[in-house]
């Protein structure tokens, strides 16, 4: 990943305001997008077998399906948290210092169970 997301964002934003978007894209209107985004991500894999859903990376055209499933997400989030004011970068790394709260490698390495059922 080469660039920042400071640069990703910069980039959708100046897309959006282009075409003045921005009007279309409250806060709701993201969540909305952004859930129907990840939904497509989904529909990709619908029907499918396990192995089959595996081979997609190793298919050029599926692949560049997915990859435009993926950047219709990333751009969305990218708009979302731009909109809330969520700093992404430190959303995630504090999502990670709680999730290794929850997960501790001893407790949970190799283990595919919620937080909760972890002995």
């Amino acid at each position: 990943m080469s660039e920042r997301l400071e640069d990703l964002t910069q980039a959708v934003l100046n897309f959006r305001d282009e075409r003045n978007w921005a009007q279309f894209h409250g806060l709701r209107h993201l969540m909305v997008s952004l859930s129907l985004e990840a939904s497509e991500v989904l529909e990709l894999a619908q029907w499918k077998s396990d192995d089959e859903v595996e081979a997609l990376a190793a298919d050029a055209a599926s692949r560049a399906e997915l990859a435009d499933e993926c950047a219709d997400v990333l751009a969305y989030l990218l708009l979302l948290a731009d909109r809330a004011g969520i700093d992404l970068t430190a959303a995630l790394r504090a999502k990670l210092a709680k999730n290794a709260q929850k997960y501790p490698v001893a407790k949970s390495y190799g283990r595919r169970e919620k937080y909760t059922a972890l002995e």
